[in-house]
């Protein structure tokens, strides 16, 4: 697939590479505008972005749209397609640019472009008659999208600024092959069967109240869930020779100006006073362990020290990005920094590497690696950035790990590895990441005594694993569709007695298995057999035990189980002691 870059310069590059796709949905986005402009000449044009899947772009109709108008919207970009339009990418002056599109009546795209620098030239992108600002890159030509569809419409404020203008925001996906088309919409109904917010009300492990929109609540079941994950974590970590520590929600300001937070990630910030004094609640814990490390004079003889912290953190996200689990305002991370001599660099990158590669394999997924480099905006030295960006390439080459380069998406302190888990229907989520960081421990003067007696700097890493513990279950809940794992199951075991008479037995068998730090619930309902089972089937739970006259004289219980073939769900009469050993068995850790 040709690619048309910036400078003009086209490429041959695959699909499946990050810069391809960029470029296909990019100019599907494009095409989507050019559609619109066709059919709806007085629709202004706002944005129109890449996105994880595929592309949207925002609308300012002058009449009240619909999912209705797609079909036609859809149809228009097919002709477009065909006509085979080549691209063309030029530039234009700033004056030029705004001249244009004042010509065009194009009001958002005045806004964009009176921000831009006047000195730097504006590229454009054009396809026919259609022409665009824009950074690219694109595919070379339109004919290459032999499968395109529009998925949805939402509203979305300009801006992500609930003052400003309501614009309609439509969604679409577009492929180079139909095949690819058919297995994402095959995918997409799974993924819809499989949603987190729809599994999370009917199994009851969270609910997010209208009163408090991003902010989400455990139930006593996903209370049980996440408390097995943090013990998990918590004992990896400890193993590991991690300590765990606990640093404040909020912080001054000053704390956040020094870390750099502050002028970088201030957007995202909840800031307030007390009193004279302005606070700032934690998006992240990094600058509280700095102060932990500040505590006592250091030696090298304590590097690594490695400082876990599941730190409850909050995050100014829109009201528009919000979804379920997967993005909130509130979520516990499971973060962790290590300070270490500049020897210890690759042990400990390498470290955090198998830790994150043990976690994942334990739930079943497979993981692609990322390295994130310098952005626009940063701090540090070129030098320090150099260094620490060949530190991590050297960690993953000598673990034998492949990655990917994407340029410029590293934190403002330092470069990155992402880990991107892959689910059971084939999804990615970036999860896991490891940043190495040459620039806090400058910041806020840290070190430690060397063995030549003189002071030297710490370098320090950050990192997660989970990333964060609400969304880490988010994903299990649609990875498993629910079905967890006996070892992380809120309940393991359902008893159903027959009738009423049978609920005596039916508590004492609740007892025994509880003794055995088994999770088990009874359903009492004066309800019929086959409804019980069916409830316990909807709620997922592992095995369900059923308690009648023959199992209360033989003093046993008859067993089924979730996770077999259809019609073979039934393990027959056991003791109870032969339960206890199958439950324990794959409930191992």
């Amino acid at each position: 697939m040709k690619v048309l870059r910036k400078n003009g310069e086209i490429v041959e590059v695959s699909f499946a590479e990050q810069e391809g796709k960029k470029a296909f949905w990019h100019t599907s986005a494009h095409v989507l505008a050019q559609a619109v402009k066709r059919l709806y000449p007085e629709t202004k044009c706002a944005i129109g972005p890449v996105i994880e899947n595929g592309f949207y772009y925002d609308f300012q109709f002058n009449f009240s749209f619909s999912e209705a108008y797609l079909k036609n919207i859809e149809a228009e970009m097919r002709k477009i397609v065909k006509e085979s339009l080549s691209l063309q990418v030029y530039e234009r002056s700033k004056e030029e640019a705004l001249s244009f599109m004042e010509h065009a009546g194009e009001t958002y795209k005045i806004e964009l472009i009176q921000e831009l620098n006047d000195a730097e030239p504006i590229s454009f992108y054009k396809q026919g008659e259609y022409e665009e600002f824009c950074a690219g890159p694109h595919i070379s030509n339109v004919c290459q999208m032999k499968a395109i569809k529009l998925l949805s419409v939402a509203g979305a404020y300009w801006r992500g600024k609930e003052k400003n203008q309501m614009l309609t925001r439509i969604y679409g996906i577009s492929f180079p092959k139909a095949a690819q088309l058919d297995e994402y919409l095959h995918m997409a109904e799974e993924a819809k069967a499989r949603d987190h917010r729809k599994l999370g009300k009917e199994l009851g492990i969270f609910t997010i109240f209208d009163e408090g929109p991003g902010l989400p609540v455990f139930l006593p079941k996903g209370m049980i869930l996440k408390n097995l994950l943090i013990a998990y974590w918590r004992k990896i970590h400890r193993r590991e020779g991690y300590v765990e520590i606990s640093t404040p929600i909020m912080l001054e300001r000053s704390l956040w100006e020094r870390s750099g937070h502050w002028d970088f990630y201030r957007d995202a910030m909840y800031s307030f006073k007390v009193e004279d004094d302005d606070y700032a609640i934690k998006p992240m814990s990094c600058p509280g362990g700095m102060l932990v490390y500040k505590l006592e004079p250091r030696s090298y003889k304590e590097l690594p020290m490695r400082m876990g912290e599941l730190g409850l953190v909050h995050r100014n996200e829109k009201s528009g990005t919000l979804h379920g689990l997967m993005r909130v305002r509130s979520f516990t991370q499971d973060d962790a920094h290590i300070l270490m001599r500049e020897d210890q660099v690759m042990d400990e990158i390498q470290g955090v590497m198998r830790i994150i590669d043990e976690v994942y394999q334990k739930f079943g997924f497979s993981y692609e690696i990322e390295l994130s480099t310098k952005p626009e905006h940063s701090i540090g030295s070129d030098k320090d950035w150099q260094l620490a960006t060949e530190a991590l390439e050297k960690a993953v080459q000598g673990m034998g790990r492949s990655y990917v380069v994407n340029e410029g998406d590293g934190a403002f302190y330092g470069p990155k590895l992402d880990f991107h888990i892959k689910d059971s229907i084939g999804r990615t989520w970036q999860c896991g990441t490891i940043q190495l960081d040459f620039q806090l421990p400058q910041r806020f003067d840290i070190d430690y005594i060397g063995a030549d007696g003189e002071k030297h700097r710490p370098i320090m890493l950050h990192r997660v694993v989970f990333g964060s513990i609400e969304r880490f279950i988010g994903i299990l809940l649609e990875h498993y569709a629910g079905k967890f794992p006996v070892w992380i199951a809120p309940v393991q075991v359902k008893i159903l007695p027959v009738s009423d008479k049978y609920n005596d037995y039916a508590k004492k068998i609740e007892e025994a298995l509880e003794e055995n730090d088994i999770r088990v619930e009874v359903d009492v309902r004066s309800e019929k057999l086959g409804y019980k089972i069916r409830e316990a089937r909807l709620d997922k739970v592992p095995y369900m035990i059923i308690i009648g006259e023959q199992e209360k004289n033989n003093m046993s219980v008859s067993v089924r189980q979730r996770d077999s073939e259809l019609g073979k769900q039934d393990m027959g009469e056991m003791r109870l002691e032969q339960v206890v050993h199958l439950v324990k068995r794959d409930g191992l850790e």
